[in-house]
């Protein structure tokens, strides 16, 4: 799997179909009555989880090239989880994720932390609160 930017880019109204796909398929098969937003926000951890044990005792290096086909079908499960679990929970998922970059970008402005790891309130000048320096 190669690293760097992404080919293709999900818009709003891509994720607004995909939405709606995932509830017509659920609507279909009557399973309304099992996907309780604790149940989905289970499922979402262990397909993850799922995901994460391909990588499992693989070098940081590998491309994972050999496991391409079974870590997409991972990342569609956590994904139609996910879309399941908004629509379940009357959340806009586009919305939503605007807002937390929005909350990140303020938290970890480019300019100050570009190739640096530690979270937010680990850097140094910033341990006083003031993050305007």
């Amino acid at each position: 799997m190669s690293q760097g930017k992404p080919e293709g880019r999900t818009n709003s109204g891509d994720l607004a179909a995909l939405s709606q796909l995932v509830a017509d398929f659920m609507a279909e098969r009557d399973w309304s009555r099992y996907h309780s937003p604790k149940n989905l926000a289970a499922a979402i951890a262990v397909e993850a989880a799922e995901l994460q044990e391909i990588f499992l005792w693989r070098e940081l290096d590998d491309a994972m090239d050999d496991k391409r086909a079974e870590i997409e079908r991972e990342v569609a499960d956590i994904a139609i989880c996910l879309l399941n679990f908004c629509n379940r929970s009357e959340i806009d998922l586009a919305d939503a994720l605007r807002s937390k970059l929005s909350e990140a970008a303020t938290k970890y402005p480019a300019d100050r932390v570009r190739g640096r790891r530690e979270k937010y309130d680990e850097y140094p000048e910033w341990q006083d609160g003031d993050r305007s320096s």
